[in-house]
């Protein structure tokens, strides 16, 4: 709650959670359904005996899964910095927060009149275990206002059934955004990549259950194996003449994420990947290219960047 409040401060126009389920069904905001990282559920020995081992997505990981916690049991974890190596700062605050429930976080974007860009997560995943996350995404909306709320959400996926399947689901009118990334492909589509998908054909294909595509950086600005920025693709004037709009994630301060003609600081330096390099020049960089949105844990240089 303490970040999406930082982040609004700092100007950002919509919170984005991803989206993962409990055992008793309930959407809850983590960036994975594994929480070993996010939150302190390994030095509960209350929880000793739920770390588990799992395939998730062709990724197969030991740890502790939110589905196989009720809602009530998750309110008992505490969080914690995904990053603490490179983020002391943010880590300080280990221990102090709560997981929020997707209806928590949509209250808190319709009370300071922000957007809502919930990501659904291992949906096809979640399916095969009997936890699909849409019906209860949509329950969740139909609570917080119906269409009213449905108007503020964006609601993005790695994987295309999830979005088609939403769009038939119910009466409400839903904005959805497909994500991409570099070198893969949707796991609910073996044989399909994003690179087939955006294509002039794969973009108008897209455009017909979508109106954005979510893309990593390096789709618009790649870079070289020695990480230096390369020429910009045309994939977002391709984007905008089928209809769609562009959004790129994800910009990040610290030097270990940007090209290295933006790093600063002493590359000698013990910590030298966790400071801060320019990331206000990256980020104007991609909006000179045109995007429509960025995501960013950093909301007020995106702001400033944006002028």
């Amino acid at each position: 709650m303490s970040a999406y409040l930082r982040a609004i401060e700092q100007g950002a126009d919509a919170i984005e959670p991803d989206v993962v389920m409990t055992l008793d069904g309930v959407p809850v905001c983590r960036h994975e359904n594994e929480i070993s990282g996010t939150t302190d559920v390994a030095a509960r020995p209350e929880f000793a005996n739920r770390r588990k081992e799992k395939t998730v997505d062709g990724v197969t990981t030991a740890g502790w899964w939110t589905e196989d916690f009720t809602l009530t049991e998750l309110k008992t974890l505490r969080c914690k910095e995904r990053l603490p190596q490179l983020r002391p700062g943010s880590a300080a605050f280990d221990g102090r927060e709560q997981i929020l429930t997707l209806a928590e976080a949509f209250a808190l974007a319709q009370q300071h009149v922000r957007k809502i860009v919930p990501e659904l997560k291992h949906v096809s995943y979640l399916q095969s275990i009997g936890l699909d996350p849409i019906p209860p995404l949509v329950e969740t909306v139909l609570a917080q206002g119906g269409q009213d709320a449905a108007d503020i959400a964006i609601v993005e996926c790695f994987e295309r059934s999830a979005l088609l399947q939403l769009a038939s689901m119910s009466s409400l009118r839903w904005q959805c955004v497909q994500l991409m990334a570099s070198r893969s492909g949707p796991i609910d589509l073996p044989g399909l990549t994003y690179e087939q998908m955006i294509t002039d054909d794969g973009l108008r294909s897209v455009r017909e259950y979508a109106m954005g595509i979510g893309v990593e950086k390096a789709m618009l600005i790649p870079r070289d194996d020695q990480n230096h920025s390369l020429p910009p693709t045309d994939l977002t004037a391709r984007a905008h003449a089928a209809g769609l709009r562009v959004m790129v994630w994800t910009f990040r301060a610290e030097n270990l994420f940007l090209p290295v003609e933006l790093r600063r600081g002493d590359p000698s330096a013990p910590d030298y990947m966790r400071q801060h390099g320019d990331l206000e020049a990256e980020m104007r960089q991609f909006y000179a290219l045109g995007v429509d949105g960025v995501f960013s844990d950093f909301p007020s240089i995106a702001a400033i960047a944006r002028g």
